[in-house]
């Protein structure tokens, strides 16, 4: 927004202009009187100085050229009555800094800046019953279907971990000795049976044979077992 202290300073410049184009030295006085009480006015934001002027060109060069053309252009046909009305009056240069093209786009902006915030806070609290409603959907689950789903998963590892043991080389090794060690002693019970007469010569022949035939499978499989790197 332009300065108070730049519009001050044009003001004053404008104002020692329509002096020297005034020939009455009644006006010119009054003037100078002028220029005094607004030296010594408590409202002017700097006192004159003799390094005024140098503070008047700090002041223009954050203003662009165009802007500073266009304030000239607004305070150049204005009398010294109402040059002293802008510097004395507060009201009065209120009003003057809303007619300023470049307060009134930022003013705009200012306030498309504000609806913008005010709709999205509308938004917002027109969004906050679905968002209630999603949190609480969200402890549902977390408090029946998550629990839920994590015994199950829970059951599921376990029942790995035990399936990965006895399936493990060693666990079936183990298994493979036992299976050979109960086809031993069915054959040997057979044998006995044999010597006991318990059983007919034809029929001891089909089962034994059949016995060792399983025996010597899982014994040359146990073998292969035992050799393999893996166990």
């Amino acid at each position: 927004m332009i300065g108070d202290s730049f519009l001050r300073a044009m003001f004053k410049f404008w104002g020692s202009q329509g002096q020297q184009a005034e020939p009455s030295s009644q006006d010119s006085s009054a003037h100078s009187g002028y220029s005094q009480s607004v030296a010594s006015s408590p409202t002017s934001s700097r006192p004159s100085t003799p390094g005024s002027s140098s503070f008047s060109s700090h002041t223009t060069s954050n203003i662009s050229p165009s802007d500073t053309s266009s304030i000239i252009n607004q305070l150049k046909d204005k009398s010294i009555d109402e040059l002293r009305k802008l510097l004395s009056n507060k009201d009065a240069y209120n009003q003057f800094l809303l007619t300023l093209d470049q307060v009134k786009l930022q003013n705009n902006l200012r306030d498309e800046v504000r609806e913008g915030t005010l709709q999205l806070a509308r938004n917002n609290l027109e969004k906050e019953p679905q968002i209630m409603e999603l949190r609480n959907q969200c402890r549902i689950i977390r408090t029946t279907e998550l629990a839920a789903a994590q015994e199950r998963l829970n059951e599921l590892e376990n029942k790995k971990e035990e399936t990965m043991r006895r399936l493990s080389p060693l666990s079936l090794v183990q298994m493979l000795e036992e299976a050979m060690r109960k086809t031993e002693e069915e054959s040997e019970a057979l044998h006995r049976q044999l010597l006991d007469r318990e059983i007919e010569l034809g029929v001891f022949v089909q089962k034994y044979k059949k016995l060792r035939s399983v025996y010597h499978r899982r014994a040359l499989i146990h073998l292969a077992a035992e050799t393999s790197p893996t166990c």
